[in-house]
């Protein structure tokens, strides 16, 4: 069993984040303004970012919380009841319009109909409240308002002539009066040191691999200062002056206790230095985490394909915290791209909704919109593109409905900065980012950012019309139309069989990046000859700059295996992310060139040590071998039904899981047997056989040119006798 499969098994009864143990024990939990909660939550979060001992902030704008809250709910009892409150901030309570003594924190309700309304001010803590009755509690249901306005109406719709907007409440899993929002703290266990050596006037320590937590010094005391210089790698930690993370705590302890650093730091080795008389007896750690249940899994018949899996789903978990982050030693910042890429290798991974719900939410944070999300065009339309997928594959109507208003107000930004051709080019303040690539134009209209931006009106459309916007959703849809026909007009090239990465003053370039051409196959906007053409010409085409970042290559290979080539890609993933493997990778990487040497892959930024040797960006494979080798994929929201197509790609067999909302997926392929077992929805199982395939009392349907599909109902399982393609 592998390591964070042991530290979840171990952990699981903890109630603070375990989602389904705690609403079973009690069905109250703490709720708040929706959405305020995740942005203070990411400010806390996003704030703590050091960059050698000096306080080093997002550089984006930040909201905040709404401080003055109105809490309400109408409710009929049949019988008396007694009711609990907990308040995080002061407040008025009244009940069917009487007001109650301040800080009341139990009141009595006889029988009825009755109305109960909390007005809640807090300035340093989101405001919020826990209400526990024998039937009345706190949850969604409540309506709140973060002005002094009637509660009336329906959910979602204008309340007043006022234009004052009711909610249904947000909450998440504080389900413990004792444990309110702003006590939120990650989980911890501790870690013993692998390695430890004399270095210069200290001490490295080597915990054998990437990790984050706190360092524990045992049986410490003396007066004088500890100097703790981190590193990914052994080389970072010994280089006190170019290290990214340090710190310099004093020490004043007559009397011999352990001690613990205080804030969070990522890290596999720590130089440690001290002066004056400092002691302590030996070093251990308190390892962070965030204790999500690991349901996706993958076996196969290579051994390094295996190990890079581990190596994934190790990173994607280092960082999975409280929000998906880009990196846990650089930035710790919640990045939109690094994301969304997260949300999809999660969705094979833990199926964690709630993390991504939070990311989201923080990530746009409240109007007036002044620039992108992150101040990134792209990662503006990452964000929308997320909101498709998570519908997708959860099928969560109520977030879409929740979260509508505030992609039509980032849209309507998004279309007032259109040039008068419709397309959109970087403005005043905007970062086209698109990659990390040397010498990538970012000049005229990019035809990457008007692939996005039709996408993003496509989800527009969908989720205007899940909202009940239908009017709105017929609106984007056109908008998208219009869009994607310019793709075509303006940037497809017959000759080169691709897209152009630009136009500048109106007239198309010449230069053919892989951006826009890889991500128009797996969006479907691409008919099959144009399909091949950009397989031979771009993405299979050397002289077409190569991409060198983890960020890029999980859409370059998905792209890839979208038409079919998982032979092809198995090998790059052995190349690429085997060959960070080979350098000692314990987790993936930021960026990985294989031409550079020794530390030169430590670099990044100008700086020697840069580089983020955890990135989230670097665990495609997760969701690669997923989607794209077991095969499985959502073809309706939530998994109500779903389409299995297995590709071996090379391989002699592979073994797997992959989760849903209601269920697992289980799927089994070698060359010549294929088992599925589904817990969830009706799926489809297709295959290539070149014999005619047969599976006990399952009709088995031949589509022509050897393949063949059949249905795959839930709680059955199947095994089917076929012969896979050499």
């Amino acid at each position: 069993m592998n390591y964070l499969r042991t530290i979840l098994l171990i952990f699981l009864f903890i109630p603070f984040f375990n989602i389904e143990k705690a609403e079973a024990q009690n069905k109250a939990t703490w709720i708040w303004y929706p959405g305020d909660y995740e942005i203070w939550l990411g400010n806390q979060m996003q704030n703590k970012h050091t960059d050698r001992g000096v306080f080093s902030p997002p550089f984006w704008k930040e909201d905040s919380h709404y401080p003055l809250v109105n809490f309400a709910k109408n409710f009929n009892l049949t019988r008396s009841e007694e009711i609990d409150l907990r308040v995080e901030g002061i407040y008025y309570l009244k009940l069917d319009g009487a007001a109650f003594p301040s800080g009341t924190t139990h009141i009595s309700v006889p029988a009825g109909k009755h109305n109960l309304s909390l007005k809640v001010f807090c300035l340093d803590r989101v405001p919020a409240i826990y209400v526990k009755g024998n039937t009345l509690v706190s949850d969604s249901s409540w309506q709140v308002i973060s002005e002094d306005k009637p509660l009336i109406g329906e959910s979602g719709k204008v309340s007043d002539k006022s234009g004052t907007v009711m909610l249904n409440a947000g909450s998440w899993n504080f389900n413990s009066p004792d444990l309110p929002p702003s006590k939120c703290n990650l989980s911890v266990i501790p870690l013993l040191a692998k390695g430890t050596k004399k270095s210069n006037n200290g001490i490295l320590v080597d915990f054998g691999k990437e990790t984050i937590g706190f360092v524990k010094f045992h049986n410490l005391k003396g007066s004088g200062n500890i100097s703790l210089y981190y590193g990914e790698s052994e080389e970072e930690a010994l280089s006190t002056e170019k290290c990214e993370l340090l710190d310099h705590l004093p020490v004043n302890q007559s009397a011999t206790a352990d001690y613990l650093t205080p804030d969070s730091r990522a890290f596999r080795y720590v130089n440690i230095q001290t002066n004056g008389n400092v002691q302590f007896d030996s070093v251990s750690m308190m390892y962070e985490y965030l204790p999500v249940t690991q349901r996706g899994q993958f076996r196969c018949s290579d051994e390094e394909i295996n190990k890079i899996w581990d190596v994934a789903a190790y990173t994607l978990h280092l960082n999975t915290r409280e929000f998906f982050i880009d990196g846990i030693k650089r930035d710790h910042w919640i990045w939109s791209g690094d994301a969304y890429q997260s949300y999809l290798m999660n969705y094979y991974l833990f199926f964690d909704s709630p993390t991504v719900r939070r990311t989201i939410l923080a990530l746009r944070g409240k109007d007036p919109i002044t620039s992108h999300i992150n101040t990134i065009m792209d990662y503006t339309f990452y964000w929308f593109l997320s909101i498709y997928n998570y519908y997708l594959y959860t099928g969560d109507k109520s977030f879409i409905k929740q979260v509508y208003p505030r992609m039509q107000s980032l849209m309507d930004f998004c279309l007032s900065r259109r040039e008068k051709d419709g397309l959109l080019v970087g403005q005043p303040g905007d970062w086209l980012f698109i990659d990390w690539a040397d010498g990538l134009s970012k000049q005229g209209e990019v035809s990457f950012e008007q692939l996005l931006f039709s996408r993003s009106l496509e989800t527009m459309s969908l989720c205007a019309d899940i909202a009940g916007y239908s009017e709105n959703a017929a609106q984007y849809k056109q908008l998208s139309s219009d869009l994607r026909s310019k793709l075509f007009s303006y940037y497809w090239n017959e000759n080169k069989q691709a897209f152009v990465h630009s136009r500048i003053d109106g007239i198309p370039t010449n230069n053919i990046t892989r951006y826009s051409n890889m991500f128009a196959i797996f969006f479907g906007y691409l008919n099959k000859n144009q399909e091949q053409g950009v397989k031979m010409h771009v993405l299979l085409n050397d002289s077409i700059q190569k991409i060198t970042t983890p960020y890029m290559r999980f859409y370059e290979l998905e792209a890839l295996c979208a038409l079919g080539e998982q032979s092809y890609v198995l090998k790059e993933m052995k190349n690429y992310w085997g060959g960070m493997l080979k350098l000692g990778a314990t987790s993936f990487w930021e960026e990985y060139n294989p031409s550079r040497k020794g530390t030169e892959h430590y670099a990044m930024y100008g700086r020697p040590f840069g580089k983020s040797l955890c990135h989230a960006w670097g665990a495609s494979p997760i969701y690669l071998l997923g989607k794209y080798y077991l095969g499985v994929k959502p073809t309706s929201p939530g998994y109500q039904t779903y389409s299995v197509e297995p590709a071996l790609g090379g391989l002699k067999w592979m073994d797997g899981t992959v989760p849903a909302p209601k269920g697992d997926i289980h799927v089994y392929c070698n060359t010549n047997q294929i088992k599925v077992k589904s817990d969830t929805g009706t799926g489809t199982l297709r295959f290539k056989s070149t014999i005619k395939p047969f599976c006990n009392n399952v009709q088995i349907k031949n589509t022509g040119n050897h393949q063949y599909e059949m249905t795959i109902e839930k709680d059955k399982e199947y095994t089917i006798k076929y012969k896979a393609e050499k």
